[in-house]
Order: C-alpha cells, then structure tokens, then sequence
C-alpha cells in the first residue's frame, strides 16, 4: 500500500504561499513518509521558490478573477481547464487530505477534491475572509482562521488555530543596539510599487543620516533598478537592493525596523520574530483586509500605520527619524506583539489535518 499523500493547494502571492510550506514543513516532520504535492500558481516566484526547497509542486493554469475586457476572458476560459487539471490531480495522487491555504489556485483543487469526496481544509490567514475561501466554505469539512472575527463566516466550520509560521522567524533572537539603523523594505513576494515610489522620494530627506542608516530593500522585479538607481543618486551606500529575498527571516533578523504592507501572512512572520514595523495596508486589498490588520496591531500598540493616501516623503521621513533617534521606539513596539505570536499553530494545523484523514496514529 502507498503511503497517504496530501495535497497543500494555493498561491499567487507568498502570503498564500508562505502558510502552506509552514503547514507541509510540520505534516513531513511528523509524518516523514507523507507523500505531499503542492499545487499552486504560474508566477515566477512561486516557481523558484518551490525548485529551492525541492519540493513537489505543479502549476495551474489559473489567474485572479479581477480586470476587465481580454483578462477576464482569459480567466473565464482557463477556469474549466484548470478543473479538468484538478481532477487528474486527485484521480493520479489519491490524497488522503487537500488543504486549500487561500488564493486563487486552491479553488479548482479544492472544489475538485469535494467533488471526489475528499476530505478538505482550508486555511483563512485574514480578519476578513479572501474571495476565494468564501467561494469555498461550503466545500470545506473544516476551516481554520487565525482571527476570532472570521468565524462566523464559515457557519459552524471554522476554528481558531493561529496563523502558521515558518520556524525559522521564531528562531529570531532580539537585536543588539549598534551606530547603524538598519530598516527592511519589503512590499510582499511580488513588490509594491508605492513604496517603491515613495522610499525613493524619501531618501533626499535622509541624506542628513546616511552614515547612520542602512537598507535591505525587496522590489519586485519591475521597480529593481529604478530603486537602485534611487539609492544610488541620494548616496547611500549601506543597501542591498534586490527583487525577491528568500532569506526573509534572517534579515528580519538583521532589521530594526520593517516598512511593509499589513499582509495577515507578513503581521504573523513579525509577531513571531518580535520585529517593530511600520504598515502600509495595500489599499486595493480585497474587503481593505490589510487595513483591517494593520488596525488591530495599531490598537495593541505594536505596530505604526501610515495610509497609501499619507504617504508623503516628508511624513514617511519623518517617521523614520522619529525610530532612529528613540532606539527605544522599536522596542517598545516590538515587546507589544507577544500576544500575537501562535507558535504552536502549525503544530495545531497538523493535528487537525492528521484527524481529518483518519489516521490512527495522529487523530
């Protein structure tokens, strides 16, 4: 007999990406023989991402359903072919389980999975639930969510787990003081153009501290050498400057401060290294999620929140020098997050996955 296999389904952004390699990482450790399949996206990122670890992972031919006119015709059309994709998946790997982490991609696996009377999981990192979870809440046996506000949208079906974290940003130890501010910019797997943009205008305005200040900057392919370039005329030269980091969590690490979005996926990964941050919600984020998020930590004191709207130089600027001379700043924000730090929760996801498949030795 084969052993049990597992499909973790989901993607297009590493907030969707990053939970389900959290959650497969704990089901290998405890079940070394699971044989486990992520399916997941085409994007570039989620591809390489995938080739470094090694692990199992096949590309949907899937895409957001948003845009008009051309886009969503490709959508619309691909939509079937991803199904007919899904269901050779379920039929060829037999799961014992398929969990759904959110994003476009789980839909097709999920729904596929139920309709071959699969046992399904999905996973709800937000406050407010995804467009895709909520398609799928009634195709799901259970659902986990990591804030109590989302329950109620999956009637019955929903428990608080926690949000999983990949282990090594627990591993994070705090960071001693030193002449040199170190500030981590990232805007998600994919970048941010807006704080792209407004980092570059900023600079000018901390020309003042440049000798004080250093910078590890994630881009997105799209804006690297604009935002080099940026670096560059304002004369620093403490940056790195790159597309994508996949060594987040030890620059997390190196950072006193985080300038990024309010991803639920991004507040977890800085709950569990206790990293101050400054937030930027994404304002186009479906059901303003991330502002959402961004306001919860706000409320706790643990985090700053500056609005795309706000985002001028000269506060942004501001803001910065604000933690540069009050060192103490950082910490204060960062000792606030300890009540959103769910260590336990893939532990608790597994668990849950284990009873979901019936399996004797972990149910």
């Amino acid at each position: 007999m084969s052993a049990a296999a597992v499909i973790i389904s989901g993607g297009g952004t590493g907030g969707h990406l990053f939970p389900a390699l959290a959650v497969g990482d704990r089901l290998k450790e405890r079940r070394p023989g699971l044989r486990l399949l992520y399916a997941g996206s085409r994007r570039s990122v989620e591809r390489s991402i995938m080739r470094r670890r090694g692990a199992a992972f096949i590309a949907l031919p899937v895409e957001g359903i948003k845009g008009r006119g051309w886009r969503m015709l490709k959508t619309l059309v691909l939509l079937p072919w991803a199904m007919v994709r899904s269901l050779g998946l379920i039929i060829g790997f037999r799961p014992r389980l398929v969990v759904g982490v959110g994003g476009y991609s789980s839909g097709p696996v999920v729904l596929a999975a139920w309709l071959c009377f699969v046992p399904t999981l999905i996973l709800e990192q937000n406050a407010a639930p995804g467009f895709t979870n909520r398609l799928l809440r009634r195709f799901a046996r259970k659902a986990v969510v990591a804030f109590p506000g989302a329950l109620p949208f999956f009637r019955g079906k929903g428990v608080v787990l926690g949000n999983p974290v990949r282990e090594e940003f627990y591993k994070v130890r705090p960071k001693p003081r030193s002449e040199v501010f170190t500030l981590l910019i990232f805007g998600g797997s994919q970048g941010s153009r807006v704080l792209n943009t407004a980092v570059v205008e900023t600079l000018p305005l901390l020309a003042a501290d440049r000798d004080r200040l250093e910078f590890f900057h994630q881009t997105g392919q799209a804006d690297w050498e604009r935002v080099k370039e940026g670096y560059a005329r304002a004369g620093f030269a403490r940056v790195v400057v790159a597309p994508f980091f996949d060594n987040m969590a030890e620059l997390v690490g190196q950072a006193d401060l985080c300038l990024c979005r309010a991803g639920a996926t991004t507040i977890a990964e800085l709950a569990a290294a206790r990293r101050a941050a400054i937030l930027v919600p994404f304002a186009e984020a479906a059901d303003n999620h991330q502002l959402r998020n961004a306001r919860e930590l706000q409320r706790l004191g643990a985090a700053e929140v500056l609005i795309e709207s706000e985002l001028a130089p000269e506060l942004l600027a501001g803001r910065i020098r604000n933690f540069l001379d009050d060192r103490s700043r950082a910490e204060r924000l960062a000792g606030r997050l300890e009540p959103l730090r769910t260590e336990q929760a893939a532990d608790r996801i597994a668990d849950l996955c284990f009873s979901l498949m019936k399996d004797p030795a972990h149910a």
